[in-house]
């Protein structure tokens, strides 16, 4: 029986997403023929052309004269722009954004096709990517590309990072408006051409990966589309919608307009069985963690426990074309673990569905083989929650030993026994890169989120790994309830003084998710008020805390970009925004090199 696995826009087109290539390979190893399609990666390869960035521009301009008539049917000066009808909303704020195009850059309609080509050009060849002022260059084309392919459908803006609209909403409500408002939607006609390519496949499954909030206009899009068009069984699986599934159970709508089924949680077991049932060899009663209608009900299976990762199948990465990707070389995400072994930080849901558990060192290694034999990829990124120092010692150490070659990345805590030996070895075995939590410099805020290290050891860890030649990456938040501007003028502190080891640092916004700690004793960690969600599909929720104020973290956030700015004077780092390309700029030059090297822009 063939099977179709399918990965919609939105996600970073730097790499294929991790959850396809290891789904296609416990399907191949049940006897499926597993056909796969990254139509993220297609949709960026068909907007960033020049001919359909010329066209984008020709609709929007075109389109100005038809949209003033109908703004101008519900003008009327004593009313608020809320008080328009949501399409006009939309078409208020596209007529604006066009208008500016043509009065302010009007050259960029000319000159962005002309430079696209060479743009992709850039990012794609070995030779000119490590070429960082050209780099950054090209990055910018694609920037105003992608914002030019958007005009069309504005406020709908797709970019390298998401795809967004400001009057989308997490309710089931908004979603239907914006995946059927051919308006709005700029993945309807993209899907279109690609609807016709896979009905020829034939398949009686088709599996479609959503797993962030930025996919989710695309992939119900998609998801819409193959159910009307094709005889296909249509389930979703990935990450978003496990996460609000008792709200998804409440709406049959959802799978009569979606979907024949929903998977939750671990996959790699459930999309077998549920081959195992569309082949007819199973009742559908048999396949775990599937929700699905029956009659008037939503019907959720028994949840069994998931594969261990070394039963688990070798990934599969056939069917896919590694040359249009967004980098000169493939990045393969990639698992040791899943879950995370501490898993008590009170800030933290990332693990949530995952149960934890290891892979064998020796069983990594021989894909590790596998995927460079068969693909020629050598390169990788541990999406592990955060691998241990036992792990990282016991993999470098076998590593070390074997005649595997590879580079990788990694994410990690910062514990004592991450000491010098180990990190030198694992650098020496090709690890380049650890993403440190290191949160906070505030010693309140890391003992009400529960890290479980020791804080006062913590740069020197980063230091040993600073000497043993990796590169530290550190994760710092800010907005955590009970955190005060003081709170937060300690993490900065913390960045600028340390400069030397924390070689860059990414920056985030707390948010309140669904399945935290923090609910279970909210006055504990600063919280006031938490609020019912408005919006049923929404993950995470509003609270008032006693810690700063809004306009206090608007500053404090300006305050972080200006004065680390400032401290790592105008850094190479900042330019390359993303960590797959900063990690291939590490493969190629030293963490010294590259921390001296100083832009000509």
């Amino acid at each position: 029986m063939k099977v179709l696995l399918a990965f919609p826009p939105q996600w970073t087109p730097i790499s294929p997403h991790f959850a396809i290539p290891s789904l296609s390979g416990q399907l191949k190893r049940a006897g499926f023929e597993v056909f796969v399609s990254d139509l993220n990666i297609d949709f960026y390869d068909t907007v960033l052309k020049s001919s359909f960035i010329l066209n984008s521009a020709s609709l929007a301009v075109s389109a100005q004269d038809e949209l003033l008539k109908e703004i101008a049917q519900y003008h009327s000066p004593d009313k608020d722009f809320s008080d328009y009808p949501l399409d006009i909303q939309n078409k208020m704020v596209r007529y604006s954004k066009v208008k500016e195009y043509i009065t302010k850059k009007a050259d960029d309609f000319v000159n962005i096709p002309k430079f696209i080509k060479d743009a992709r050009m850039a990012i794609k060849d070995k030779d000119v990517f490590y070429k960082p002022e050209i780099l950054i260059k090209s990055m910018s084309v694609i920037d105003e590309a992608l914002e030019i392919a958007s005009l069309p459908y504005y406020p709908s803006k797709i970019s390298l990072d998401t795809y967004s609209n400001p009057f989308f909403r997490l309710n089931f409500d908004s979603i239907k408006y914006f995946v059927f408002d051919k308006n709005t939607n700029i993945f309807i006609d993209f899907y279109k051409s690609k609807i016709e390519e896979i009905k020829k496949i034939g398949a009686k499954y088709i599996g479609i990966s959503i797993n962030s909030s930025s996919q989710i206009v695309a992939g119900l899009t998609l998801a819409n589309m193959l159910k009307n068009n094709t005889d296909a069984h249509v389930n979703i699986g990935g990450n978003f919608f496990g996460r609000v599934v008792d709200e998804i159970v409440k709406r049959k709508e959802f799978f009569d307009l979606f979907c024949h089924s929903l998977l939750v949680e671990e996959g790699e077991l459930p999309v077998v069985e549920l081959g195992r049932y569309i082949r007819g060899d199973i009742a559908i009663e048999e396949v775990s963690n599937l929700v699905y209608p029956i009659g008037d009900e939503i019907k959720i299976n028994e949840k069994k426990p998931p594969m261990k990762l070394d039963e688990m199948a070798n990934v599969s990465l056939d069917g896919y074309d590694f040359k249009k990707y967004f980098a000169p070389e493939i990045i393969l995400p990639f698992q040791s673990s899943r879950g995370c072994y501490w898993g008590k930080c009170s800030f933290c849901d990332q693990g949530f569905g995952q149960n934890f558990n290891v892979k064998n060192p020796d069983k990594l290694i021989v894909e590790f083989r596998e995927i460079k034999e068969k693909y020629g990829i050598d390169k990788f990124e541990f999406i592990d929650e955060s691998v241990g120092p036992a792990y990282l010692k016991e993999f470098a150490d076998k590593l070390d030993k074997s005649d595997v070659k590879v580079n990788y990345f990694m994410d990690a805590r910062l514990e004592r026994a991450f000491d010098f030996d180990t990190l030198k070895k694992a650098h020496k075995n090709g690890l380049k890169m650890i993403l440190w939590g290191l949160e906070s410099g505030s010693g309140k805020i890391m003992e009400l989120i529960n890290k479980g290290i020791d804080i006062d050891k913590r740069l020197d860890i980063l230091r040993d790994s600073s000497n043993a030649g990796i590169w530290n990456f550190a994760f710092i938040f800010f907005g955590f309830p009970a955190e005060t501007k003081e709170d937060a003028q300690q993490t900065i502190d913390m960045i600028v003084k340390n400069k030397d080891i924390v070689h860059s640092y990414g920056r985030s916004v707390f948010t309140m998710g669904k399945h935290t700690r923090l609910r279970e004793n909210p006055e504990k960690y600063g919280i006031v008020k938490i609020y019912p969600n408005q919006d049923e599909f929404m993950p995470s929720y509003t609270f008032d805390s006693s810690g700063m104020k809004n306009e206090e973290l608007a500053q404090i956030l300006k305050d972080c970009t200006n004065t680390c700015y400032k401290a790592y004077n105008n850094p190479l780092w900042m330019y390359l925004r993303y960590r797959e390309y900063l990690f291939l700029y590490l493969c190629k030059y030293s963490q010294k090199e590259l921390s001296e090297y100083k832009l000509k822009l």
